[in-house]
C-alpha cells in the first residue's frame, strides 16, 4: 500500500457523526457510515468507538468472518504512524484475548470434571474397604 491514503488523528477524530463515521481497527481507518443502519449491535456501539483505537472492542465482540470480509470495502487508508492517538497493538490484544479465553475454557472444563473425580475416588475407596473386610 505505498500510495495508500494516510489518515491523520485530526481527520479520524473529526469523522465521528452519523453523516461521516470513521473507525480505527488494526492501524487501518474504515468509513463505516453506510454500515451504521445495518450493524447488528446498533449504531451507538460504533459511534462510541469513533475517534480512538477500536481494535480491542472489535476483537472482544468476536466478529464473524463475514463481518471481517466487509472491512476491505470500507477501507479509507492507513492511520498515521506518529499520530497523537496511542495505538494499541491489535495483534497483541487479539492474541491475549484468545489465550485468556482458552485458559478460561480449559479451567472451566477441569472444574466440571473435578467433582466427578472426587465421587469416583470416594466410591473406589468405599468398595475397596468393604471388599477387604
Amino acid at each position: 500500500m505505498s500510495d495508500a491514503k494516510i489518515v491523520t488523528y485530526a481527520e479520524l477524530k473529526a469523522s465521528n457523526t452519523k453523516e461521516k463515521l470513521y473507525v480505527l481497527i488494526h492501524e487501518k481507518v474504515y468509513d463505516v457510515t453506510k454500515f451504521l443502519d445495518e450493524h447488528p449491535g446498533g449504531d451507538e456501539v460504533i459511534l462510541a468507538e469513533s475517534g480512538r483505537d477500536a481494535t480491542e472492542a472489535f476483537e472482544d465482540v468476536g466478529h464473524s468472518d463475514e463481518a471481517r470480509e466487509l472491512l476491505p470495502g470500507m477501507l479509507v487508508g492507513e492511520f498515521e504512524k506518529n499520530g497523537e492517538l496511542k495505538l494499541k497493538s491489535g495483534a497483541a490484544a487479539a492474541q491475549a484475548n484468545r489465550v485468556s479465553s482458552a485458559v478460561v475454557e480449559q479451567g472451566s472444563s477441569m472444574l466440571s470434571w473435578a467433582p466427578l473425580g472426587l465421587i469416583a475416588a470416594w466410591l473406589g475407596y468405599v468398595l475397596y474397604t468393604k471388599g477387604s473386610q
